[in-house]
């Protein structure tokens, strides 16, 4: 099946619970989706569909985008692990010159493209890894990027250079475990929709942090 006409099959566009200048493709059940997915590509291991839903944290880095555009307006940014696009698309609206979404989904990708036309936004510029050569970025968001150690690892080192290369660096993030709180300074707290079936409870404390 192809990925875009999957991603419509399985999702309904709707404003984002935060962000509702946004609206998304988004699924009313992550796992009934993952099935789906599965089912439609004919492969039982495939990730979860992390791009059909949108999470705390970058709900508020979108939020904190759309209300603070000198972020990253005039500014090449990259959104690391895009998912639906959603904080890819509020820099967009936001103003930057260029947005770029790293994600190594193909039905990511699909999703972003799909999003970004119905909100009426150039679809960003989408490559698989964000270590790209060819990569250059002003402003580097990640949302929702520190729930397993060894990718919360792999994210570190690479904030780590990219900081060191001269890139402003946000993250949105609830305060998982595996966030290095300590080396970030907080810019801003939100009280965020969640989903119950994936959070365990209805509203979260969202935060926007800056290297």
């Amino acid at each position: 099946m192809i990925p875009a006409r999957l991603v419509r099959s399985a999702t309904s566009l709707a404003p984002v619970p935060f962000v509702p200048e946004i609206s998304l493709h988004q699924a009313e059940d992550i796992y009934a989706t993952w099935e789906l997915t599965e089912r439609a590509f004919g492969q039982p291991d495939l990730p979860p569909p992390f791009w059909s839903v949108v999470w705390p944290g970058g709900q508020a880095l979108a939020r904190y985008l759309l209300d603070h555009h000198d972020v990253v307006a005039g500014q090449r940014v990259l959104d690391l692990g895009s998912g639906s696009g959603l904080v890819a698309i509020a820099a967009a609206r936001a103003g930057a010159a260029a947005v770029i979404a790293a994600d190594p989904d193909p039905m990511a990708v699909a999703a972003i493209a799909l999003n970004a036309a119905a909100n009426e936004v150039a679809a960003p510029v989408c490559i698989a890894d964000a270590r790209d050569a060819t990569v250059r970025a002003d402003v580097i968001v990640a949302g929702d990027v520190w729930y397993e150690r060894e990718l919360a690892d792999q994210v570190s080192i690479y904030l780590d250079e990219m900081t060191a290369a001269g890139a402003s660096v946000l993250t949105g993030d609830i305060g998982r475990t595996y966030f290095p709180r300590g080396r970030y300074r907080c810019l801003a707290s939100y009280e965020i929709p969640a989903s119950v079936a994936l959070e365990g409870r209805q509203v979260l404390r969202a935060s926007v942090w800056r290297r």
